[in-house]
C-alpha cells in the first residue's frame, strides 16, 4: 500500500557550485527560470526554480556555510555537480514523517523554511514549505528524498514562469545508474512503499505515486545504451533527468550546439548541464 501522504514525485534538486553561472546555463537551454532565491538562514542557500506542470527542476547553490548544508558541500567535493536530491510532494509534512516513522525509519521532520519571491506585478511575497526527509543513509544508488508540501503554491506556480523555449512540461524520469539495480530499485520501492517495475531493457522503475515522474535505475552499461555517443555519462548516481517537451525540434534548437539526436529524443550531455544528462521526449 503506498504511502498515503505522498503524491508523487514534486521537484528535482540539482547542486551548483556557481549559482549565477549556472542559471544563465540552463536559460542558454531553453528553460524560464524564477529569480533567484534565498533560503532560511539555517539552510545557507540559493536557488533557481525551473516550473513546469505538476513538477520542477531546482537549482540549488551554497551561499553560506551551514550544518544543514554540509551534506552538500561534501557532494560537491566528492563527486561534483549534477541531481543531489529529488523531493516528493506530501500533502501533509507532520503526518507524512509519522507514517515513515511507523515503519521504523528515522524521519526527520516536519521542518518549516521559506524564501522571497518577487511576483510579476513586482511586489514581494513569500513562498513557505514544510518538509520531512527520510534518513540521509537511506539513499538508494546515493539519491537522497525527501518530501515538500507547498503552502504557498500560487507564490511557486506562476503562469509566466511555466512557459518555456524548449517547450519543457513536465518530469517523465529520473534515470540512475548502479552496480546493483535490483538492489537499489528494491531500497527505493520500500521507502515509497510502491512495486519495482521490470523494463524491456533490464532497467528497473519505481514508480512515485500518481502519473508523477519515475525513478528508473540500471546499469552505466544500459545507460549508455540508451543513450550512445553521449560522453560523460558517471559511474553510479541520478545520472539522467528526462523531461517531456511539446516540441522536440524546440528542444533541439534551445540546447544549440549542445544538441545530440537519439532516435525520437534530443539529448543535452552532462557537461553542458551541471553534471545531469537531460534528455527531452515528446511523450511519457
Amino acid at each position: 500500500m503506498a504511502l498515503k501522504h505522498i503524491v508523487g514525485l514534486d521537484h528535482i534538486v540539482v547542486l551548483v557550485r556557481d549559482l549565477d553561472a549556472a542559471a544563465e546555463n540552463w536559460r542558454r537551454l531553453g528553460f524560464t527560470l524564477a529569480p533567484r532565491g534565498t533560503h532560511s538562514a539555517h539552510m545557507g542557500t540559493g536557488n533557481h526554480t525551473m516550473m513546469l506542470g505538476p513538477d520542477y527542476l531546482e537549482l540549488i547553490g551554497v551561499l553560506t556555510e551551514t550544518p544543514h548544508n554540509a551534506p552538500s558541500r561534501a557532494l560537491l567535493e566528492r563527486r561534483g555537480e549534477g541531481i543531489e536530491r529529488a523531493a516528493l510532494t506530501t500533502t501533509d509534512a507532520a503526518a507524512g514523517v509519522e507514517e515513515i516513522r511507523a515503519r521504523g525509519l528515522a524521519g526527520n521532520g516536519p521542518i518549516d523554511f521559506g524564501r522571497p519571491v518577487t511576483l510579476p506585478d513586482g511586489s514581494m511575497t513569500e513562498a513557505k514549505f514544510r518538509v520531512f526527509q527520510w534518513p540521509i543513509e537511506e539513499a538508494p544508488a546515493g539519491l537522497r528524498i525527501f518530501a515538500c508540501q507547498h503552502l504557498t503554491r500560487e507564490a511557486v506556480w506562476l503562469p509566466e514562469l511555466q512557459r518555456h523555449a524548449n517547450g519543457a512540461k513536465r518530469i517523465a524520469r529520473v534515470e540512475i545508474a548502479t552496480a546493483n539495480p535490483r538492489r537499489d530499485a528494491e531500497h527505493m520501492a520500500r521507502l515509497l512503499d510502491q512495486v519495482v517495475r521490470d523494463e524491456a531493457d533490464g532497467a528497473l522503475r519505481v514508480p512515485t505515486g500518481g502519473d508523477r515522474g519515475s525513478f528508473v535505475f540500471l546499469t552505466r552499461a544500459a545507460l549508455a545504451s540508451r543513450y550512445p555517443g553521449v560522453q560523460g555519462l558517471p559511474a553510479e548516481g541520478a545520472a539522467s533527468l528526462v523531461l517531456v517537451t511539446e516540441d522536440v525540434d524546440a528542444a533541439a534548437r534551445s540546447a544549440g550546439p549542445a544538441a545530440i539526436r537519439i532516435r525520437d529524443a534530443v539529448c543535452v550531455p552532462p557537461a553542458s548541464a551541471n553534471g545531469v544528462l537531460l534528455v527531452f521526449v515528446s511523450s511519457l
